[in-house]
This record gives structure tokens, C-alpha cells and sequence, in this order.
């Protein structure tokens, strides 16, 4: 994907919020340039503030990082409270690639969120080190591993299931890095194909556009 000058970019707020605001600019300075190489000066510079009232909301990067964090781990935290409405009598492919059909749609909207994991590790390592992070890493898988341990559901399917949650996260997350320039939305629209042909293996598909 090419690289844009993040000074030519407009800013997005989501709430209307300084706070937001912050987190909008420096997750667009961590994917350019790099966490490491994005100073709290800088942050500030970019939003018009000063850098004490930046410190009002962030005392340190890390905490800036970490809020980023958590935006991401709140599309999982979204995507669990949909499988928790799937009961006993709805494990079943259709209900799954429903569950699966919402998560596309979020990684597709939040790309930036994705990269930003992607293009700073280091830092994402230094950060599972707090006891916050780990936490709450545990929780999601936790819980999603549950699910997929389910007696009640044939162990064919739920291998299948978990099949196809990897390819949504295999493809979808590392696509910046492994396709290129090819438009996330058509990535995805080949996952959405691929993930009913592990779901449902004896239904005719069209052909995979190249």
C-alpha cells in the first residue's frame, strides 16, 4: 500500500473530542513513521495544542498506545457478545459465517487499527508485558476458545469454524504486507467465498475472481 504524507491528511475525529482527536493523529504518525520515531511534541503539534494539554489526557505515550490497543480489542469484545447470542440451536455454518461476516466488515473498516499492530511489534511486545494488556488478551481468547470447545457441536464443524476464523485473520490482517495494492474490500470479498466453502464444503461456489 502506498505511503501518503500524513500532513496532507484530514484529520478525523470521532467523537469531537480532544481526546479522540489525540488518539486519531497518533495512530497516523505511528503507521508512517513508526511509534519509536513519534515524540508527544509532535502529537501535539499536529492537533494545535500544547503539549500540557496533551499531558491532561496522556501522561505517557504507552497510555496512547494502550488506548489504540484497546480500540482494537473492542472489535473483539464486539464480535464476542454476537457469538453470545448464538445458542445450542444455532451452531450451525450459517450462524457462524454470519458471526465471521461481521468481523470482515470491521477488520475492512479498521485497517489503520490492524497496521498499526503490524508495523510497530516492538512496541506491542513491550506493551504485553503490563498486567492490563495481558488480562484482557486472555479474556478474548478465552472466551472464543470456549466456544470452539463446545461439546455439542460435531468436532467436524468446529474444526471447520476455526479454520475459517484463520483465514479471516490470515488474510484480512497481514493484507497490507502480503497482497499489496489489491483493495481490502476485494480481499475480503474472496475470504467471504472461501470462509462458505470451508463452512459449507458440498455447496457450489462461483469461481474465485483472480
Amino acid at each position: 500500500m502506498a505511503h501518503h504524507d500524513v500532513r496532507t491528511q484530514p484529520r478525523r475525529k470521532r467523537d469531537g473530542s480532544t481526546r479522540e482527536a489525540i488518539l486519531d493523529i497518533a495512530l497516523e504518525l505511528f503507521n508512517t513513521q513508526g511509534y519509536d520515531k513519534t515524540s508527544l511534541r509532535e502529537i501535539a503539534e499536529r492537533l494545535g495544542v500544547t503539549k500540557a494539554a496533551l499531558y491532561y489526557h496522556f501522561a505517557r505515550k504507552e497510555d496512547i498506545l494502550l488506548e489504540l490497543h484497546l480500540r482494537l480489542h473492542s472489535l473483539g469484545h464486539d464480535m464476542l457478545e454476537r457469538l453470545g447470542t448464538i445458542d445450542n440451536a444455532q451452531h450451525s455454518p450459517d450462524a457462524w459465517l454470519e458471526l465471521l461476516d461481521f468481523f470482515i466488515d470491521q477488520v475492512v473498516a479498521n485497517q489503520d487499527l490492524f497496521l498499526l499492530h503490524q508495523r510497530n511489534h516492538n512496541a506491542f511486545e513491550e506493551l504485553e508485558r503490563t498486567e492490563h494488556h495481558d488480562a484482557d488478551h486472555d479474556d478474548l481468547q478465552q472466551q472464543l476458545q470456549r466456544f470452539l470447545a463446545t461439546p455439542t457441536i460435531p468436532l467436524a464443524q468446529r474444526v471447520r469454524m476455526a479454520c475459517s476464523l484463520g483465514a479471516v485473520m490470515g488474510a484480512l490482517m497481514g493484507a497490507n504486507h502480503v497482497f499489496g495494492d489489491v483493495p481490502a474490500t476485494q480481499i475480503a470479498d474472496l475470504v467471504r467465498t472461501i470462509t462458505h466453502d470451508l463452512l459449507h464444503p458440498n455447496t457450489p461456489q462461483p469461481s474465485l475472481k483472480p
